[in-house]
């Protein structure tokens, strides 16, 4: 037996995916992945470097097309699973012949680019496109309720699931290595400090500048904003920080390695993304026991009960009053909440689907 993850650059698939390679190996599957990059990436058999472009609309897809094309030809897979948008368009391009020789198609959608409130463009450009494939998979994985509603009424894959995310590792992020004192004493922070986390490129998306400017409207020398991830809006994003004189109080830590003892070392997670489907970051949070402040986007609504775990917002002077009264009460509650959400739980939901969608082969 013999499964193919594609999705458009492997840290996707390493970040978010190594449990389900790690399944598939124990049960006998020679594991492909297709993708980009130079990651080296355990439980996998056999990588292939496909240079998949993020934008459909990019003429390197066409060669990304082919190169897949003669994969599947040569490999004989029984399971092709996309990931990432442009690696769920062309493995069911690619894959739709092979389904009439007894190739199962699965994609799982990460977050729609149309949904409430998105551009009109963005249904313009992606819902045809979606549309049209979803007659092509055999199994349609959705992370988030709103997506999940749409793909049923919408679209025309043999089957459409709901998964509640990718499964996050709640023990990792309950229980850190290092101590809240030592990491702040690191990081140059007051032990007495009100501290703010955000997790996220320093993209347009993540719209970490309502975060900045919330912060600034509030009268408390003794709050500090911390900024994981990197980015091209770094400098703009620095430039305003000086502009407001938070200089000294936001800090820009870039890519880091240890999220669990960052987190345990906050008191609020602030979450003002435009756009997600169910955020990882968020519920590494929500694992981490804190009340959490964030966009009243799809994906968060389902995982932040508002004024129980945090509170949904929609501009600046939401963000200002939310950080202001929030409790660490709230923390706990996320707690208990994303038990529903963790490894262990949707590992099971995707075992459940892996079998049925093998024609009820039990794994």
């Amino acid at each position: 037996m013999k499964v193919l993850f594609v999705a458009t650059v492997t840290e996707h698939i390493t970040a978010f995916h190594l449990p389900y390679l790690r399944w598939f190996k124990e049960k006998g599957f020679e594991v492909h992945i297709a993708a980009w990059g130079d990651d080296v990436i355990p439980y996998c058999d056999k990588k292939h470097n496909v240079a998949i472009r993020r934008s459909p609309f990019k003429l390197g897809n066409i060669k990304a097309y082919f190169q897949l094309k003669n994969i599947l030809k040569h490999e004989k897979f029984d399971i092709i699973h996309g990931h990432t948008p442009m690696g769920g368009i062309l493995a069911r391009l690619c894959g739709r012949k092979h389904r009439k020789h007894g190739m199962k198609v699965f994609y799982t959608a990460h977050g729609f680019h149309f949904f409430k409130g998105a551009p009109l463009l963005n249904w313009l450009l992606y819902y045809p496109i979606e549309k049209r494939l979803s007659r092509y998979t055999d199994v349609l994985i959705t992370i988030n309720r709103e997506d999940y509603a749409l793909a049923k009424r919408k679209m025309r894959a043999e089957k459409v699931c709901y998964v509640p995310g990718v499964g996050v590792d709640t023990d990792k992020f309950a229980a850190p290595s290092v101590d809240r004192e030592t990491k702040r004493k690191e990081l140059g922070l007051p032990l007495d400090a009100v501290v703010l986390i955000s997790i996220g490129e320093l993209n347009k998306n993540k719209n970490h500048q309502t975060a900045i400017k919330a912060v600034s409207r509030i009268q408390n020398d003794n709050l500090y904003y911390i900024i994981c991830g990197r980015g091209k809006l770094q400098g703009k994003l620095q430039e305003l920080c000086r502009q407001l004189k938070l200089e000294d109080r936001v800090m820009f830590l870039g890519y880091r390695k240890d999220i669990p003892e960052l987190l345990n070392s906050s008191d609020i997670f602030v979450f003002p993304s435009l756009r997600e489907g169910l955020s990882v970051s968020l519920m590494e949070a929500m694992a981490a026991s804190l009340p959490c402040v964030v966009s009243k986007i799809r994906g968060n609504v389902d995982l932040i009960e508002d004024s129980k775990g945090g509170y949904l917002c929609g501009n600046i002077g939401d963000y200002t009053e939310s950080i202001e009264k929030i409790n660490q009460n709230m923390g706990e509650h996320n707690k208990n909440v994303i038990q529903n959400f963790g490894l262990a739980f949707v590992m099971e939901k995707m075992k459940e689907i892996y079998s049925e969608g093998l024609n009820g082969t039990n794994y």
